[in-house]
């Protein structure tokens, strides 16, 4: 199998719901980091064989395959083409394990993986709005659960016994990693400035609440059971944005001048109980670990996605990992989960920390509406 590599990596600033991106279209959302990518990397875009791109609520805007019309609407030639690819909040991560398979197998040699979701112009729950996606059968084998994740948060809350001041102590954690690598200038290279029709710019995460603490978050109301204690402030944001990855085998990144900044060791995708739903990261990331032959010690950063506060805190306890090597910059709590985005945000935000601090390896999770989950191994290229 030949090395892949990622040479490239470039992602928007997370807007807030109905915040700065809110009136940009998906397709040129996706147009703005796509063009950015391959000039960063002082490529054309002829020599893409494909474009794979994350997407979870594929309709409105965002249906009728948004990643081909993310490539006509950057201009680019039409010869290239574009797929889009639905693995719930892992769409985007579950792009970027296709596009190293096309690239490793040979039948590629370059491929730009990454996602989008606007949810502010295309609400969560859209694609169920007008139908049930589980089915009578699926319904009846799990005694007709709702497939609700905040329920499921609920229940891992309780399982793990994880109490409320925990979880908001987590979530505050969260805005105040995220403030700090801001202030720090830690995203800055890693954003491309959106330039917005109003004439402003978005060029910083939105979602970050300076200030946040336990006290303040006490006075939010459970969102999806009375006396729960999962609310809007421990749960990841609604949001908006896009990220892209320039990805394609080492010998083709020498041939074009490219260094690049790390190469993919290993990925891996596993299902998990669908009514828990959130667990999946811990069985992915066990497999993952085995299949590139890495200890959990040897990863310098860990990228969970932060979908509700238990799953990370669970993800912990069951790993053993190093807490202070989650989710260093903040997560999604703070800094948004913008769906089929979020998987190339968050090894955008991994691979440029990596490059940063000089980390060999990084590994990213991503629990998954339905019980899967994906990991995926990356390691800095010296």
């Amino acid at each position: 199998m030949r090395e892949t590599v990622i040479v490239e990596a470039v992602r928007t600033a997370v807007g807030k719901r109905n915040g700065g991106l809110s009136g940009m279209h998906a397709a040129d959302l996706s147009a703005v980091v796509l063009n950015e990518l391959l000039e960063r990397a002082g490529v054309g875009p002829e020599i893409v064989d494909d474009v794979i791109w994350g997407c979870v609520s594929q309709v409105g805007d965002q249906s009728s395959n948004i990643g081909r019309y993310a490539v006509l609407a950057a201009g680019w030639p039409e010869t290239i083409p574009g797929t889009t690819v639905n693995r719930a909040c892992g769409s985007s991560q579950q792009a970027l394990d296709f596009a190293v398979q096309g690239v490793m197998s040979g039948q590629q040699d370059v491929v730009v993986a990454g996602g989008v979701e606007v949810m502010s112009r295309v609400p969560l729950g859209s694609a169920r709005a007008t139908g049930m996606p589980y089915g009578p059968k699926v319904l009846a084998r799990y005694d007709d659960f709702s497939f609700n994740q905040g329920l499921s948060a609920e229940m891992i809350a309780k399982k793990w016994g994880f109490s409320r001041t925990q979880l908001d102590d987590y979530s505050a954690q969260s805005h105040e990693r995220a403030a700090a690598a801001q202030d720090a200038n830690a995203f800055t290279e890693q954003i491309v400035p959106v330039f917005v029709e109003d004439g402003g710019i978005v060029n910083a995460d939105e979602g970050i609440r300076r200030g946040t603490s336990v006290e303040k978050l006490a006075g939010l109301k459970p969102a999806f059971a009375e006396d729960g204690v999962i609310h809007a402030g421990n749960s990841s944001q609604i949001s908006d944005g896009a990220a892209a990855l320039l990805v394609m085998t080492s010998e083709m990144a020498l041939n074009l001048g490219l260094t690049p900044i790390v190469r993919y060791r290993a990925g891996a995708v596993t299902g998990a109980d669908p009514v828990l739903m959130l667990t999946g990261p811990i069985p992915a990331t066990e497999k993952v670990l085995t299949k590139a032959g890495v200890a959990l010690s040897e990863v310098g950063a860990f990228e969970v996605n932060e979908a509700f506060a238990p799953v990370p805190l669970a993800w912990i306890a069951e790993t053993g990992a190093d807490p202070r090597r989650v989710n260093p910059l903040g997560g999604a709590i703070a800094l948004g989960h913008p769906l089929g985005g979020s998987g190339a945000v968050l090894m955008t935000r991994l691979v440029h920390h990596m490059r940063d601090n000089g980390l060999r390896y990084g590994l990213q999770t991503m629990c998954e509406g339905g019980g899967t989950a994906n990991a995926t191994l990356v390691e800095l290229v010296n």
